[in-house]
């Protein structure tokens, strides 16, 4: 993209708000990453310290995760094979997209995170509802952890007691709401209460790994199958041509890694977004045959059958796949505090900017409201997570909000970046891009808004 000259909307500073404390929460730092803190560059050559591959490796990161275990039920949604992937090839493109407009306007803005860009380039409304929009992803994400929890631990219990599994929890310690509720309370609390996590390194890589792992087990699966295994339907097309849209949410949670991509772009050696669309670019393709693996694989085992986290559909006694489970919950158990972290901080800046005190004067009252924020937060999720067993109607919304960071706050950002430019003529790239914009921002709004209002209907009809 051409930079013209030009400014980027400003107006977020005269909203009277504390700017330090917007400056210092530096909100959702991606894990693994180090960034140079703001304006350092003026004062010397103080590059960031990540290579290119690294850098694709971050990504990456950031973007396997739990999702992967709902992508052979989106494969069922769209109607097969074909059209799921199909679906992901026609969204690969605008999530590639979008963040390499995120880069763009970074260095465009001079900022550093997802939320101070949004701030910067598109002003205080968009600002604000992109740190909600964040903190209610991070919630939700948070519930879907705890029933990915719950289901897991279902599994592995019936395993260990020997109990069929169509016999429910007999005994209370083997209920549900009991192995959740004392997981999260013993282990997932106490690691969400500091204010700085310093495991965030080791858990993105846990994470990859048990994702990868989880790849491998539905693969081999679906090429040995188990010789109980009863033989399928396959669905080769949707039920209607509606139904392909539910399988966006999915395809959107498991791909959205624009909210850390920021950070990532500015730890960069060089930090330029030619560079970066190769990074993202060989990213998003590794990605992509993750997920395509374990949605083809998945689905074509279990067919219409399968259930919304494939790692369910597996019988309990299987031994590959129960260590797949205690993998999914090594992962899920680290990563809850750092999207819990992320949602704290967002809501954290958004508490000082509002009040216009600095970190440094706020520093007693900090700790007692971080506990409460904290408290109240884990135990709002907890008894969501409780109540709503059905990880299918949590991705659905969150999958809606993902599709607003992926495609309505870039395409909003390309647009005001552009309109921001002094030019005596608009070129035919100028009109493209803004066209390109657009046309972000009008699918983002499609998707948030059809998958919500779907996930409305199926909670008033159930």
């Amino acid at each position: 993209m051409a930079q013209g000259t030009g400014s980027i909307n400003s107006d977020y500073k005269d909203w009277e708000w504390s700017d330090d404390a917007g400056e210092r929460a530096r909100l959702l730092q991606s894990p693994s990453v180090e960034t140079v803190p703001k304006g350092a560059e003026s004062q010397g050559n103080n590059l960031g310290a990540t290579s290119a591959l690294g850098a694709v490796f971050i990504v990456v990161n950031a973007a396997l995760g739990a999702g992967l275990l709902n992508f052979p039920a989106a494969f069922s949604m769209a109607g097969g094979v074909a059209a799921g992937i199909a679906l992901q090839m026609c969204m690969l493109i605008f999530i590639i997209g979008g963040l390499v407009i995120l880069a763009y306007c970074s260095q465009a803005s001079n900022e550093r995170t997802y939320q101070e860009v949004v701030w910067a380039v598109c002003g205080k409304v968009a600002g604000v509802l992109c740190e909600v929009a964040i903190a209610v992803y991070t919630f939700g994400t948070c519930i879907a952890f705890l029933i990915i929890i719950g289901d897991q631990e279902d599994k592995i219990i019936a395993a260990l007691v020997k109990e069929p599994e169509e016999a429910g929890s007999s005994r209370w310690y083997t209920d549900r709401k009991f192995t959740i509720s004392i997981t999260a309370f013993l282990l997932i609390l106490p690691l969400s209460i500091p204010k700085e996590i310093g495991f965030q390194k080791y858990a993105s890589s846990l994470s990859v790994i048990g994702t990868w792992y989880v790849t491998a087990v539905i693969i081999i699966k679906y090429i040995w199958p188990d010789k109980e295994l009863v033989p399928v339907e396959i669905p080769t097309s949707p039920s209607t041509w509606t139904a392909i849209f539910n399988a966006m949410p999915t395809i959107c949670f498991g791909f959205q890694c624009h909210v850390s991509s920021v950070p990532v772009f500015n730890s960069m050696k060089q930090p330029e977004v030619k560079t970066w669309g190769a990074v993202v670019t060989a990213a998003m393709v590794i990605a992509l045959f993750v997920y395509t693996g374990t949605g083809v694989c998945g689905f074509l085992t279990f067919g219409a059958g399968v259930e919304q986290d494939v790692l369910m559909s597996y019988p309990s006694n299987d031994i590959p796949v129960a260590l797949a489970r205690a993998f999914i919950i090594l992962c899920v158990l680290t990563s809850y505090p750092i999207l819990h972290f992320c949602g704290r901080a967002v809501l954290e800046g958004l508490w000082l900017r509002y009040t216009g005190v600095t970190v440094e004067e706020d520093v007693v009252r900090e700790r007692r409201r971080r506990l409460l924020q904290t408290i109240s937060w884990f135990l709002l999720t907890l008894l969501l997570a409780l109540f709503i067993p059905d990880i299918g109607k949590v991705i659905s919304v969150i999958g809606g909000l993902a599709a607003c960071f992926i495609f309505v706050f870039p395409g909003l950002c390309l647009i005001q970046a552009k309109l921001s430019e002094i030019q005596e003529t608009r070129a035919i790239s100028w009109w493209a891009q803004v066209s390109y914009g657009v046309f972000m921002v009008t699918l983002g709004a499609f998707i948030f808004g059809q998958t919500t209002a779907n996930a409305i209907f199926l909670d008033l009809t159930a």
